[in-house]
């Protein structure tokens, strides 16, 4: 991640500083932390954490080479800084720390200032921002601030007690910087979270130093025993305090530079950026509808409302799978291990997989039913063979369209599912198989004379069973059906597209009529225009055949609330009337 992890202090003679920061180097190192420096140090001193290399390196510096290095450091000037070194974290000649990222080649750099000019005036600009005018209400806290000049900043302010410090308390600020607003808004949660783990650690220690220091040496009555004490003598003895002393860590700027690299690691490789081309799909919209639904029941559910649910009632799926798994099967002994992996491997893996097995006649009538939004019922003993060839199915509809209940003792109506399957001595109504609105997939033992040849090796595990598809209104063969389902029958016999590129035809074809369904939702519940518009309109979208029309007229019920809600307001909107006007 391309930020600065800063730890800034507010003096009380020299007003907001930066004590110590981290920043990322995908170039060789600075001048004073490069591997030329490292070579003739006197103190070293390595250690492996998360695959980060960390070393701490100080080496002394001739009068001259210090007289130039401070000439040209962007830094604060030494009459700025407090003589107990209470503005100062690293003492002079100290190169900083370095760790090196094995996996990524990135080096993470910790010093008390920026090395760089520009940097430097940012990290400054938005210390003395966290510290003055950029706080939350009680001055300790979150915040975010910034601009697209500055760089954008979270800072979290806090306090530090200090035994000899007005108030006991000394004010300070941890703030990251960068450039993207979004990813750090995105980051909030993780860095909130991490950031407050430093703070809680070094408060600790603090409060240790505090509490034994009052406990010997009470300053509370110390100071109204020296009340009429001049002001200004007391600030020049109390403000040079470091936070090392703070905090009796002798160590506590190498823990904080590893702590502040980690914080850096993480979080740049918490989130990923990926390109989305256009706008999100009528799919892409329904599922996080879905999951937004999903995430408001389960916050609003009571424990005893789920007593009082009936058993008996399947769980209907709308748009994605229900991943339900029998005790027999979750808790199978190791010896039945065997027959379960055997029993897997009578699946459906794809729609020209289902073809095969089925045959082209079959596999027609069943495609039929499913884009005309008919009832598909399937009986067999395997359920893991139902579930597949429903995960294979629903492939052809839109995700607003499809509801499931994957295995049910008993027949459920077609207004709950238009996917639904049964085990074999289920009694599905009479009306029902004579239905011209559902078909019936049954799922029976083969016997040894329909055994079929296997051409693939995934149909060694089906030539056990025999598919028998029924219906009350069979698919004709030589019916013209809906244009769709002839390009995707298309694209299956096409054996020089594989497996994925087929997917990526569904998903195209499908795009393509639900664009074709938002035009006619519009043309028709939107703007109510007469029958003699909309039969022109689908002449125009070449979907005039009565297959066509049937399939968009389902489809549109697996339109997004969004998109519906958003060309409501469209319509209801002053301006829009206005243009029409």
């Amino acid at each position: 991640m391309n930020a600065i992890v800063a730890l800034c202090h507010f003096c009380e003679l020299h007003g907001p500083r930066t004590l110590f920061c981290t920043e990322v180097l995908h170039s060789p190192l600075p001048q004073g932390a490069s591997s030329g420096d490292i070579s003739g140090q006197n103190e070293q001193a390595e250690e492996e954490e998360g695959g980060i290399q960390m070393s701490s390196r100080i080496r002394s510096h001739s009068p001259a080479e210090g007289a130039s290095a401070e000439s040209s450091s962007p830094g604060p000037k030494k009459s700025d800084m407090c003589e107990a070194s209470g503005c100062r974290s690293l003492a002079g000649g100290h190169p900083g720390y370095v760790s090196h990222d094995k996996e990524t080649s990135i080096k993470y750099v910790s010093h008390q200032h920026p090395n760089h000019p520009q940097l430097f005036s940012i990290v400054r600009q938005a210390c003395v921002r966290s510290l003055s005018c950029e706080v939350c209400p009680g001055r300790e806290g979150p915040i975010f601030f910034g601009d697209e000049q500055h760089g954008f900043v979270f800072s979290h302010t806090f306090f530090i007690k200090d035994s000899l410090a007005r108030g006991f308390q000394r004010w300070y600020s941890i703030i990251t910087i960068m450039m993207d607003r979004i990813y750090l808004i995105n980051s909030w949660p993780f860095l909130l979270g991490k950031i407050r783990g430093i703070i809680d650690e070094l408060q600790g220690k603090a409060l240790k130093v505090f509490e034994a220091e009052q406990f010997g040496c009470p300053q509370r009555a110390q100071r109204m025993n020296t009340a009429f004490t001049p002001f200004l003598h007391q600030r020049n003895g109390n403000a040079a305090r470091s936070l090392t002393s703070l905090t009796n860590d002798e160590n506590l700027w190498a823990c904080l530079h590893t702590s502040f690299a980690w914080l850096l690691k993480a979080c740049g490789s918490r989130l990923t950026e990926k390109l989305l081309e256009g706008a999100p799909t009528e799919d892409t919209l329904v599922q996080m509808e879905k999951l937004a639904d999903l995430k408001e029941e389960s916050e609003g559910w009571d424990g005893s409302e789920e007593e009082e649910r009936p058993s008996s009632q399947p769980d209907v799926v709308e748009g994605q799978e229900l991943s339900k798994s029998s005790p027999e099967t979750s808790l199978m002994p190791d010896c039945n291990s065997w027959n379960v992996a055997h029993r897997r491997l009578s699946v459906f893996r794809s729609l020209r997989h289902m073809r095969q097995v089925l045959g082209a006649s079959a596999f027609r009538m069943l495609a039929w039913h499913v884009l005309m939004g008919n009832q598909v019922i399937w009986k067999a003993r395997d359920m893991d063979l139902v579930q597949s060839a429903f995960d294979v199915l629903r492939t052809m509809l839109p995700i607003g369209c499809v509801r499931i209940i994957p295995y049910s003792d008993q027949y459920e109506e077609a207004y709950r599912c238009n996917f639904l399957g049964l085990s074999p001595h289920v009694q599905i109504p009479p009306h029902i198989l004579s239905s011209e609105f559902a078909v019936l997939v049954e799922v029976r033992a083969a016997t040894r004379s329909s055994l079929y040849p296997t051409l693939f090796d995934d149909e060694q595990s089906l030539n056990k069973y025999e598919f028998v598809v029924t219906s009350g209104s069979p698919v004709a063969a030589d019916r013209v059906g809906p244009t769709i389902l002839n390009k995707i029958e298309a694209a299956l016999t096409n054996q020089n597209l594989s497996v994925d590129v087929v997917d990526q035809c569904l998903v195209c074809l499908k795009e393509e009529w639900m664009n074709k369904v938002k035009v006619l939702f519009k043309f028709t519940k939107v703007d109510s225009r007469p029958k003699e518009d909309t039969q022109k309109l689908l002449s125009i979208l070449g979907a005039a055949e009565e297959d066509n029309v049937k399939l968009l007229k389902f489809w549109m019920t697996g339109l997004s609330k969004t998109y519906k809600s958003h060309l409501m307001s469209t319509v209801r909107s002053p301006t829009s009337s206005e243009s029409r006007n």
